[in-house]
């Protein structure tokens, strides 16, 4: 599975992005996909996560009422709606796409769910 993620930018808070992640290499459909994000010296931390179908969602309690994650399987495609944005959430998002028929929504905060990775794209937001 290939993931290309896009979208990020420098904005400054209270703005809004949004990131895409397009897969490729195998059908989107059967792959639960997530964003994480990362800042220097930190460790890799989950943001958000469908499954399969986009039934089920889980996004972190910090990013609540202000992120949304969203696919659209017809276009391999997964999205982070970013509003509201501050500065503590700038960091390099990446997009994760999980190969696992056992993964479930009770453990995908986890990075160990995921084998597939985007290579990230750069969110700057300035107080």
């Amino acid at each position: 599975v290939q993931l290309q993620a896009s979208g990020g930018g420098s904005v400054q808070a209270g703005g809004s992005l949004r990131l895409s992640c397009v897969a490729s290499g195998r059908t989107f459909s059967n792959l639960p996909m997530a964003w994480f994000r990362q800042t220097p010296g930190k460790e890799r931390e989950f943001v958000a996560a469908s499954s399969w179908t986009g039934s089920l969602k889980y996004v972190v309690d910090s990013v609540k009422g202000r992120f949304t994650i969203s696919r659209d399987n017809a276009k391999s495609t997964v999205y982070l709606q970013m509003n509201s944005l501050k500065p503590e959430d700038s960091a390099v998002y990446y997009c994760a796409a999980s190969g696992s028929s056992t993964w479930s929504l009770r453990r995908a905060d986890s990075i160990d769910e995921y084998d597939h990775w985007g290579q990230g794209t750069q969110v700057t937001v300035s107080s």
